[in-house]
């Protein structure tokens, strides 16, 4: 004769219920094709599944697997994206925006023209990319190189584009375009035959380093010319390629006065421009 096993009542809500439900499945712990919350508990006590907690995990760890996720997503390896956001998704150290950011993501990877842009950034194909901002405005470019980069935690289209009308870039970059991607929300791209160039255009920039800038400068992979350091006080020449004035101020600027653009002129004068700009704003007299 079968031995009747003791029961035991769980009271939980109906999610929890339903939870304890997809886990059964997970593990295999069915009643036919059913899932059987008893044969879970059952695995748990003859300890074959493990009880771990779920909220030990450090900041740290948390973040270094974010950053692994969305570099995952900039070299087009989605589903090696989605594990990583999976294995986020079931921790609970995880804040609600961050989770709702997770989940929205795995719900979504990727629109599909962005699916397209990278594809064709792969292929190095020319390429068509229509859309419409935010004012619903189209806008439209005949892109002939591109690459997505991360820039201070967002995600960037760089690219070089047959049209330049309305480019506010110094003579020589004004090819070059940035767009922010998760302001792109739909877009159109269609492949066209025309030639992939090899770079974005480019210009190069003098720039000269002092104070305590001088000694602690790093060199950059742009850089084409690094001084040994000169004179007295002690001062150290850069030259750069850069591909946007935008990129090349805002790093710069933090620099503060430690760090003066020598040529060319017009990258000079547009930043001159740009700190009177900033000196009207806080009511300061300039010349």
């Amino acid at each position: 004769m079968s031995r009747k096993g003791k029961s035991i009542t769980l009271s939980v809500s109906d999610k929890d219920k339903a939870e304890l439900e997809t886990l059964a499945l997970e593990f295999g712990c069915t009643w036919g094709d059913r899932p059987n919350i008893s044969k879970l508990v059952e695995s748990i006590a003859r300890r074959q599944l493990m009880v771990a907690p779920n909220n030990d995990w450090t900041n740290q760890r948390i973040e270094a697997l974010e950053i692994a996720r969305k570099a995952l997503i900039d070299l087009g390896k989605i589903d090696e994206a989605k594990e990583i956001g999976q294995l986020l998704k079931s921790r609970s150290e995880l804040t609600l925006p961050f989770r709702e950011e997770i989940e929205t993501f795995l719900n979504n990877p990727l629109p599909a023209w962005r699916q397209q842009v990278d594809n064709l950034i792969h292929r190095q194909q020319p390429f068509r990319l229509s859309y419409q901002d935010a004012a619903e405005r189209v806008w439209s470019y005949t892109v002939l190189h591109a690459r997505v980069v991360p820039i201070e935690k967002r995600q960037y289209l760089i690219c070089r584009a047959e049209e330049s009308q309305g480019n506010q870039y110094v003579e020589g970059l004004r090819h070059n375009w940035t767009f922010r991607l998760d302001r792109i929300q739909e877009a159109a791209v269609v492949s066209i035959d025309q030639v992939w160039l090899d770079d974005l255009e480019t210009i190069a920039v003098e720039f000269h380093l002092s104070g305590g800038l001088a000694f602690a400068y790093q060199r950059k992979t742009e850089d084409i010319f690094v001084s040994e350091l000169e004179g007295e006080p002690p001062l150290r020449k850069v030259v750069r390629n850069i591909s946007s004035t935008f990129w090349f101020f805002r790093e710069i600027t933090r620099y503060g006065k430690d760090c003066t653009i020598v040529s060319p002129q017009e990258v000079r004068s547009q930043f001159r421009e740009n700190l009177k700009s900033l000196c009207q704003a806080y009511d300061l007299d300039v010349i």
